[in-house]
Order: structure tokens, then sequence, then C-alpha cells
């Protein structure tokens, strides 16, 4: 007690300094007014555009997850079904629940970057132009951002609850993910992009800023994905030649602004040397040496890189054997539409005896190929970790050479300030081209892929070994109808949708566009029922139509809603 008593005197003594103290400002602290100086509306504006690379290890904004994944692209890889089993339950289905830890994780963090937008565009919105000159460049910016962050919230869950900077926080409990049907959140989507060209310049001085056409870009896309009509149970019923012709309409604004062209190898898309070039409409910009510990790499895709002794871990997002057998080309060139599974191609000969896309070597690390542009660099099957299960090939493109100035350890994963394209100029001209042949324009369409496929027959250069020769027998042509082909409408609805997955596989979109065109349960169902002869994981993997064209809500997010959100059919 004696003790007590000598403490109570002591910090009585001590009162006058305590009050001194107690209204001191505390350091680290910012008051919400504080933020609303021009600089620091910037900094607000910098922290909504890092949200794009705020990735973990498991929540990639690319999507592949998601989209590889669970299309046929990809197996899980790894160790095994237990390593990382979330992502097992995405390639198989049966097993997916709302309770999925990485489903929750990737809800919120795409809400954390529209939190971020909304409270950047309160302050943006707010400020005086006179002393804040780009104002209106910036509102253009966040409205583009938040049109991205929901637009992959929509191909994911599609219904989600909208929320925009004129909603007060304390009504956010209020809203539901069914409030909006899912045209109408299309439609809010599509609302996005159109104030954003309006908005930002023709031109940005800072390479990693949206641009109009970048606007045009993402609206285009959001207006194709609008022209393909669902119902309730996520089944196909007709497609609006309406949304088709503005799909065309703003895919003409990008190709016409004369500010982009295809990459002259198809390869430079995932070197670092060279971002940001004439194919990039819009990237994660990511870095390295930028003064934190690691830089801002590319989480994102740090679990991809083979067990060999430059990287070591951790060997996931693994091609599928599908997918390697789908680059075969037949005699003349042209891709093979049907019986390209009858043999596969594993190894050595397997590559010679047969005709392929260059694409496939820019893609897949195969067994005695130069691994990423390094002809002396050669992928051994033993940089595979769990071969028995997935096989021995290994993903590219997300990936970066050791010797690449990109290239960062964070062990025990590795990782890449590389730029990851969320636009290429490819896409837009594709995405023209598939709403020409869906409009019965397919002759107009011809030669937008066919762009696509004289720049990937011209793309081998990078693919050299170190006496000049190649480890693949490369043949592509172009589509020539009543030369090598008969263009019907069918034959080129088939030729786009094959080009598509040969251009982009392994980047995170394959399953969004399978349900976008209402073929995923089909599609899948015949690769699972085929490729289980190969991979026994995937022998009780099932797509279930009606469910699995999109993800569960997640039940964090049902419970924190009080109920509120409604969840997806079937789950």
């Amino acid at each position: 007690m004696k003790k007590y008593l000598v403490l109570g005197m002591f910090m009585a003594l001590l009162c006058p300094s305590c009050k001194q103290s107690l209204e001191e400002k505390p350091q680290g602290v910012v008051s919400s007014n504080d933020l609303n100086s021009p600089a620091n509306v910037e900094k607000m504006v910098i922290s909504a555009y890092s949200s794009l690379g705020n990735e973990s290890i498991h929540t990639s904004n690319s999507l592949w997850p998601w989209g590889s994944l669970r299309s046929g692209d990809a197996y899980k890889g790894g160790d095994g079904a237990g390593d990382n089993s979330e992502w097992n339950d995405y390639e198989t289905y049966v097993t997916n629940r709302p309770t999925n830890g990485i489903t929750d994780r990737m809800w919120t963090q795409l809400y954390n970057g529209i939190g971020r937008v909304n409270d950047a565009l309160l302050r943006v919105n707010a400020s005086d132009a006179t002393l804040y000159p780009n104002k209106v460049s910036r509102q253009g910016e966040m409205r583009f951002l938040r049109g991205y962050y929901y637009y992959m919230l929509k191909i994911l869950f599609n219904r989600v609850p909208y929320f925009d900077e004129n909603i007060p926080k304390t009504d956010y409990i209020k809203i539901s993910n069914t409030d909006l049907t899912s045209e109408q959140l299309w439609e809010k989507i599509a609302d996005e992009f159109t104030a954003a060209a309006t908005n930002l310049p023709v031109s940005q001085t800072e390479i990693g800023r949206p641009n109009k056409t970048t606007a045009y870009a993402m609206l285009a896309k959001v207006r194709l994905y609008q022209a393909y009509k669902q119902d309730d149970n996520h089944a196909l019923t007709s497609i609006d030649p309406a949304k088709l012709q503005e799909a065309v309409k703003q895919c003409d604004l990008v190709i016409g602004s004369g500010k982009y062209a295809l990459a002259a190898d198809f390869g430079q898309n995932f070197v670092a040397q060279y971002e940001n070039g004439s194919e990039s409409v819009f990237a994660i910009q990511y870095s390295r040496n930028d003064g934190t510990t690691y830089g801002r790499i590319d989480l994102g895709h740090s679990l991809s890189y083979p067990m060999n002794v430059e990287y070591g871990c951790c060997w996931q997002h693994i091609p599928s054997q599908d997918l390697v057998n789908n680059f075969k080309t037949d005699p003349n060139g042209l891709p093979v539409f049907s019986g390209y599974n009858n043999t596969d191609a594993l190894s050595g000969n397997d590559f010679i005896n047969t005709t392929f896309d260059p694409r496939l070597d820019h893609t897949v690390g195969i067994p005695g190929h130069p691994f990423k542009y390094v002809s002396n660099f050669i992928y051994q099957p033993s940089w595979a970790r769990a071969p028995a299960i997935y096989g021995y090939f290994t993903s590219m493109k997300d990936v970066a050479a050791p010797n690449d100035g990109s290239f960062q350890r964070i062990p025990p994963f590795m990782s890449s300030s590389k730029n990851w394209e969320l636009i290429r100029y490819a896409d837009v001209l594709l995405w023209k081209a598939e709403a020409l042949i869906e409009l019965g324009r397919e002759a107009e369409a011809l030669p937008l892929i066919n762009q696509v496929r004289q720049r990937a027959a011209n793309s081998t250069g990078l693919l050299k070994k170190t006496d000049g020769s190649f480890s693949t027998n490369y043949k592509v042509v172009t589509y020539q109808p009543g030369v090598n082909c008969t263009w019907t409408p069918a034959y080129a609805r088939e030729a786009l949708r094959k080009e598509r997955r040969l251009e982009f596989a392994m980047e995170g979109s394959r399953l969004f566009d399978l349900v976008r065109w209402g073929i995923a349960d089909t599609y899948m169902n015949a690769y699972f029922t085929s490729e289980s002869t190969k991979r026994p994981h995937l022998r009780t993997a099932k797509f279930q139509k009606g469910r699995d064209e999109y993800m569960p809500i997640p039940t964090n997010q049902i419970n924190y809603s009080k109920g509120l959100y409604k969840q997806n059919p079937g789950y």
C-alpha cells in the first residue's frame, strides 16, 4: 500500500506536464481536413492507383487464379492438391465454397481499391481548379480506376453492391448486391469509362496514367460483355447488335488514334526491357530499387517460378497439356480446331515432328527449350515440383529471367518489377473482330485476326538456341479464304475464339471469355473428360451450369452485411 501511495504522489507532481503532453498533436496521425491540400489530394489519388499493385501472393490483379485455373489453360501446380488448396477448389470446381478465404480476400482487395477511389474523388471534386490544375484529369483517372475495379468484381461475382463517392459510408450497410440488375451494373461500369473518356487528356506525361483512348478501350470491352445477354442462371439468351456496334465504335476510336500498334515480337509484351511499348494500352506499373525493402513488385505472380537453383519456389500456375497441344498447327500453318489432343506434345521430337505456333514457346516453359529468352538457360525436367501430378511444363509470361534487371528475390519467393499488361492492343483488335463476326460482318474481321496471326508468325527471333536453331518446328500462316479456308460466319467465329486462346493464354482472361460466349459448361466438362485421363486429380472435377460461371459471394461478406447480400445461384 505504501508503494501505491508514493506512486500516486509522484503522478500528482507530474500533472502539469501531463496536461501539456495531452494537448500535443500526436505524431503519425493526420486529420481528414489535412488531406485536402492540393499536394495531399495528389497523394490520395496515388493511393487509389496503388491498389492496382496491392496484391498478395494469392490475389493477383491479373486474375489468373480465376481466369486461367478455372478455364482449362492451367493447373494449380505446387506440391499437390493440399498446397494452396483454395486454388485446387477453383480448378476442380466441385469443392469451391463461399467460405474460401482467397475469394473473400479478393473481394476485400477490390473494394479497398474502390474505397480509396471514392475518398480521393471526394477531395478532387471539392478542390479549387485554380489551385489544383489537374482536377479534371484526376477526376477522369479516378472514374477509370473505379470502373476497372468494378469490372473485375463484375466478371468474378456478377452481382455486387455499387458504392460511389456520393453515397455516405453509413449507408453502405443498406445497399445490397442485388439492388442493381446485372444489366444496370454493367451500365454503371460503362458510365465510369464514359465519364473518364470525357475528362481524360489525349496523352499523359506520366505513362502509368490512363488517357482518353485507354477509357475508350475499356468502354469497348464493357460494351462487348454487355452484348451477350444472360438470364438469372447465367445462360446466354441473346446477343445485342446495338451493344456490338458500340463496341466496334469504341475500338475504332482506339485504332484510329494512331497511338498503338502490335509489338514487333510477341515476346516483347512480357519482358521489362520493352515495357510501356506500342502495344501497351494499360498496365500495372511495378518497380524495384525505389527506396522500399523489396520494391513495388509483382507479388501476384510470385508463386509461378520453377524449382531450379536460380529460382527456388513455387511452381504454381502450370500450363495444362490441353493448352500445350492447342498450339499445334496443321500442315498448312493454320490452327487445329479439332483433334489437337489426339497425341500429346511432351518433350524432344514431339515439338519437331509436328508444327506449332511460336506463341507456344513464349507462353510455356518446355523441357529442353531455352527459358525466358536466355539461349543457354535451358529448362530442365528437374525444375518441375510435382511432375507425377501436373506434368513438366511451367509458366513463362508471368516470370522474369534471373539475369533480368527486373528480377527480385523475396525469400522464399521470387518476383519482378516488370509491368503486367491489363489491356494490350491485340485485345482491341480481337474485340473488334469478335463484334464484327457476331454482327455478320466476318469479312471485315478477317484482316484484324490476320494482323495478330502475322505478328505471331514473325515472333521467332527471341526463341533461338545458342546455335541459332529452334527447339520447336514453327509454322503459322494467315487465313486466306478460297486458298486455305472457307471464311463462313461459323468458321470465322471459331477462328476468333481460337485466336484469343492462343494470344492470351495464361494471362487470366480465358474463363471470362467462355462465360461471355455462353459455352463454359460444355467446354469445361469436355476438357475434364479428356484431361482427367492424363491428370488424375481432375477425375472428380465438374463444371455445374448455372452456378460455376461466377464465384460465390463470400460468406464473410454476407455475414458483414447482416444477411442483406444474396448468394449467387447454386452455392
